[in-house]
């Protein structure tokens, strides 16, 4: 009987949809784009975002960008996991997650109570600095004008550097 049962776990398991995350094909591509991006990024110059309508939002000040490399599964997709820290309006860590392409690194997960964002998008700008914008997401029908949006400029956080207040 334990052994049946073995074999129908096993057989449950095997079965099983598979991660996108577990293909190794997949993880590689991932990998190879996206490690450059990996690791904590401190904010050293951002525009404040405040949207006119209070009911949409508030103004916003990010601090720093952790991009993890430890995968996640979203919707068939797989990504990697990190987190982006605000101090304004309230001291807060909200949990993301992220990928790179050899262009940009992309991260969402901006819940949808705080306002009509879908994330952030960031490029190289130099050889150890990332500039990104705030993306507005468009299912909140956000009918913004062209460049109206929240920039950042960040450098990555060296090992034994104090966190920033």
């Amino acid at each position: 009987m334990r052994a049946a049962i073995v074999g129908l776990l096993g057989l449950a398991i095997a079965c099983a949809p598979s991660s996108p995350c577990h293909s190794g094909d997949v993880r590689r591509e991932l990998e190879r784009f996206s490690h450059p991006y990996a690791g904590h990024w401190v904010v050293t110059h951002a525009d404040s975002l405040t949207i006119p309508d209070p009911t949409m939002g508030d103004h916003f000040r990010l601090t720093d960008l952790v991009l993890d490399s430890d995968t996640v599964s979203i919707e068939k997709q797989c990504m990697y996991r990190g987190s982006m820290v605000f101090s304004v309006p309230k001291p807060e860590t909200l949990a993301v997650s992220w990928f790179g392409v050899p262009e940009h690194v992309t991260v969402f997960g901006w819940p949808a109570e705080l306002g009509p964002f879908a994330g952030v998008n960031a490029t190289w700008w130099g050889r150890d600095s990332l500039r990104g914008a705030i993306l507005y997401d468009e299912r909140f029908g956000v009918r913004a004008r062209p460049g109206a949006t929240a920039q950042f400029w960040a450098g990555r956080r060296t090992v034994g550097a104090a966190t920033p207040r």
